[in-house]
């Protein structure tokens, strides 16, 4: 596995091009571009981008890249509200977050739901990114994030997520991916750190040697407001309620005019990310300041160690 030299102010790299894609790139109007999932389609990266519409309701946007090595944005959202009565009063304010989790041979779509009764975590499936599946409403009201292990543990489907109002993660198990039950605690905000105030879910895991890769955003309250960044935890394969490593320092942090300034200032949010196994480079896919969709890069050995090592803790 290639060795990233980690040289700069963080540990994740920015796209000099950044941002990827904001409101200027856009062939129609809206209010707003937020944050992307990803998944790589018949060798190809293709993005599902939140889009706010110039009325304030959110839908999921494919978005791939062009001859012209750019992503274009389809103007058509690939998944919006539900036409279904029961499920459309939780999506009156839009679809939104999508993290895309490969699951045999499938594309699952773990995405929020914003409605009159709060927030509610939605699955969908997709083999082609043409026709989708809707599986259905997945969570109790007020869950506000969730992603898909892209397999099994013990048996049963697994995921990780951010219940209720208590700002922590955890993990929950199906054996259907409708009905989800055996919560158990992973991590909470810890006083002190980076990540004091609450956390919550990024990407999906990803699986490595030492176990799973979990990258999560954590705020932290300041008198002007929360600042977002982003960190990693590393947990046990078959018990990811196990946690062997954690960030003690973010490896991303909003700094650059376009993460600091936006709809929402001092953002960095991710939902997507693609780990590349022959060289180990991990391309991170983040919002910034809830305005546009950057690129970040780095080494997944780098950010391990980091929380194995001098850089993490529990």
């Amino acid at each position: 596995m290639h060795r990233f030299k980690v040289i700069g102010r963080d540990m994740v790299h920015r796209w000099e091009g950044n941002p990827l894609i904001d409101i200027d790139d856009l062939d129609f109007r809206c209010s707003n571009i937020l944050n992307a999932g990803v998944a790589v389609y018949q060798d190809r990266t293709t993005l599902l981008v939140t889009i706010e519409d110039l009325a304030g309701y959110r839908s999921i946007h494919l978005a791939r890249k062009g001859r012209d090595g750019r992503f274009h944005v389809e103007e058509k959202p690939f998944m919006t509200r539900s036409r279904d009565p029961v499920t459309r009063k939780h999506e009156t304010g839009g679809v939104c977050d999508a993290r895309v989790t490969l699951l045999d041979g499938v594309y699952h779509i773990m995405h929020v739901a914003q409605g009159e009764h709060g927030f509610r975590l939605a699955l969908a499936t997709t083999k082609d990114f043409v026709e989708i599946e809707h599986i259905g409403l997945v969570s109790e009201p007020d869950t506000k994030g969730g992603a898909l292990f892209p397999r099994k543990i013990a048996g049963r489907f697994a995921r990780i997520e951010r219940p209720g109002e208590g700002r922590s993660l955890w993990v929950s198990y199906s054996d259907d991916l409708v009905y989800w039950g055996g919560a158990e605690l992973v991590i909470t905000p810890r006083g002190g750190y980076w990540d004091p105030s609450w956390i919550g879910i990024g990407p999906p895991p990803i699986e490595i040697k030492e176990g799973w890769l979990v990258i999560y955003y954590g705020a932290k309250d300041t008198s002007s407001g929360p600042i977002y960044r982003l960190g990693a935890v590393v947990l046990d394969r078959e018990d990811p309620t196990g946690v062997l490593g954690r960030s003690d320092t973010p490896i991303l942090t909003p700094r650059e005019r376009y993460e600091r300034i936006g709809d929402l200032p001092n953002i960095v949010f991710s939902t997507g990310a693609i780990l590349d196994e022959k060289t180990g480079a991990l391309k991170i896919y983040y919002g910034a300041a809830d305005s546009c969709v950057c690129l970040g890069t780095t080494g997944v050995q780098q950010i391990v160690d980091h929380c194995l090592g001098d850089g993490g803790g529990c």
